[in-house]
């Protein structure tokens, strides 16, 4: 039945984002049970929830009877202390995502022009396009960001910069000097987007938020989350810091309470759980090394991580996936990505990883015994 009413005609041809697939639908779909389903699709912490989150959101259950602090005090004065910078520095969304919402609401329309990376995360130019504006798309530099190129690519019409970094869903790290040129010479017109939702996982990270606390600026903003290395992905919490006029302006967009109690609870009390992030960096650490070294041995082409997730060029990508995931292992094709040859492994637990290289290995040979060939690096 053709709807008796008009859509807004950018929906006619507007992706929808596809998530990884959860553990219960898998398990439900291959009648396995849900324990012996492993996901390494969705760059989450296989260690989990801080413990002392955990605790806390038991004790936050008994008042979900009443609304949620609309305004996050708490966790915002924890936040601006551990980042040093004012509670007006900071804007809280339900998730990165809804931060990238913000900013779409907030600087783009028809006729605006916003600029990506090649391989960028799929929600940028979604939001865009939804919105009318037109989507700039730099080709990638060995799967990663071209940032001179992109900031050539700036023209009059040009309202937004997207930059992932690490980048999803490649796990390219951007060179420092190229990042802090982009943010000197990016004119002052255009809001710069640096989107570090792996920023906790970098040994050495460039460090932005100085640009911040001193006000000199304000055309940048920078988008982080619990989701990652805090292990709240569940709970949707991610938070954006910029200068305080351009912040007063996203507030105007938030959404009433949409933080929740649980959210907020669990946040807090994250934060101070610096064993937990320590010892997830770790994980990620040796995890990923012992991707890469095992997927060196087979001869796969990947890409340098940076994250805590590995790209792999691992022939037809959506069949190896489908493979992996008959056995009860959940990674993520990347054909939506225009990398239709690659999946990309998230850094699970110990166990994890080599459950998931033990099949991976057996797929692969088992392709080379019908007559298929293993992609080389």
């Amino acid at each position: 039945m053709k709807l008796p009413f008009a859509l807004n005609p950018a929906l006619e041809h507007l992706p929808v984002y596809q998530p990884g697939r959860p553990v219960e639908e898998v398990a439900r779909e291959l009648g396995l049970p849900a324990r012996d389903v492993i996901k390494l699709a969705s760059n989450e912490n296989p260690l989990g929830p801080s413990p002392v989150a955990l605790a806390a959101l038991k004790k936050a259950l008994r008042n979900l009877h009443q609304y949620p602090d609309g305004n996050a005090f708490y966790l915002k004065q924890k936040l601006a202390a551990k980042l040093q910078v004012t509670l007006g520095n900071l804007v809280l969304g339900n998730g990165s995502n809804d931060i990238i919402e913000f900013l779409g609401h907030a600087l783009l329309g028809p006729g605006d022009e916003m600029i990506v990376s090649q391989y960028c995360f799929a929600i940028y130019p979604i939001v865009a396009r939804l919105l009318g504006a037109r989507v700039i798309v730099v080709l990638a530099k060995n799967y990663g960001h071209d940032l001179p190129a992109m900031l050539k690519a700036v023209t009059v019409n040009t309202k937004l910069v997207f930059v992932a970094n690490p980048n999803n869903p490649t796990g390219t790290l951007a060179p420092a000097a190229e990042v802090r040129r982009m943010v000197d010479e990016l004119p002052e017109n255009v809001v710069l987007a640096m989107d570090e939702a792996y920023f906790e996982f970098l040994e050495n990270p460039v460090d932005l938020l100085p640009l911040i606390r001193a006000g000199k600026k304000p055309n940048l903003i920078l988008l982080r989350t619990f989701s990652k290395i805090y292990g709240l992905a569940g709970l949707r919490l991610g938070y954006g810091i910029a200068h305080t006029e351009f912040i007063a302006a996203l507030e105007k967009i938030r959404q009433p309470f949409n933080i929740n109690s649980l959210a907020q609870s669990a946040a807090l009390a994250a934060l101070d759980d610096t064993a937990h992030v320590k010892k997830t960096r770790q994980n990620n650490f040796k995890g990923r090394k012992f991707l890469e070294n095992a997927l060196e041995d087979m001869d796969i082409e990947f890409v340098p991580s940076s994250a805590n997730f590995i790209l792999a060029k691992v022939g037809v990508g959506r069949e190896v996936f489908e493979k992996l995931q008959r056995q009860g292992i959940i990674t993520r094709p990347m054909g939506g990505y225009q990398l239709p040859e690659w999946v990309r492994i998230s850094v699970g637990t110990p166990a994890e990883n080599q459950r998931c290289v033990k099949a991976l290995r057996q797929i692969l040979v088992g392709s080379k015994k019908r007559g298929h060939q293993a992609v080389k690096a």
